[in-house]
């Protein structure tokens, strides 16, 4: 059970947390990218932002397993810091150059941090769900 409320945290994270910043990022003018984009993408041609929640859930098991038995100050900073730097550094340099993109989107600024603080605010609602669904099943194993 632990596994598919983990995913389920981090795939809501993307939609609440990661998307929501894009989307105030781009109201801002801080970022040409809208939220929920329904572009297809991968083989499946699904929109993007629901692949991009499929593999915010992987990554949220990896969280989950990672940081889940933290406790205290600690499981925040360390969810920010877990979602700030690993996915970003997967994205940056195995992802974008899969896609025929420049490794870590050719040192441009705005991309590299972009990506820190998306992902950043994507680990923190990972472990806010994780947290939240821990109360809600305690039997859960979170």
């Amino acid at each position: 059970m632990g596994y598919l409320l983990s995913f389920l945290a981090g795939f809501l994270a993307t939609l609440v947390f990661h998307q929501g910043l894009l989307g105030i990022l781009h109201l801002a003018g801080a970022s040409p990218r809208a939220p929920y984009s329904m572009a297809p993408a991968g083989p499946l041609h699904v929109p993007q932002f629901l692949s991009l929640a499929f593999w915010g859930g992987v990554w949220g098991i990896a969280q989950w397993l990672a940081l889940g038995r933290m406790g205290g100050t600690g499981y925040w900073v360390a969810s920010l810091v877990f979602g700030a730097l690993l996915p970003s550094i997967v994205a940056l340099f195995v992802v974008f150059p899969l896609k025929g993109q420049p490794v870590a989107g050719g040192w441009n600024p705005a991309i590299l941090v972009g990506a820190l603080l998306l992902n950043g605010a994507w680990g923190l609602g990972t472990a806010l769900f994780l947290r939240l669904f821990g109360r809600l099943l305690p039997t859960a194993g979170l």
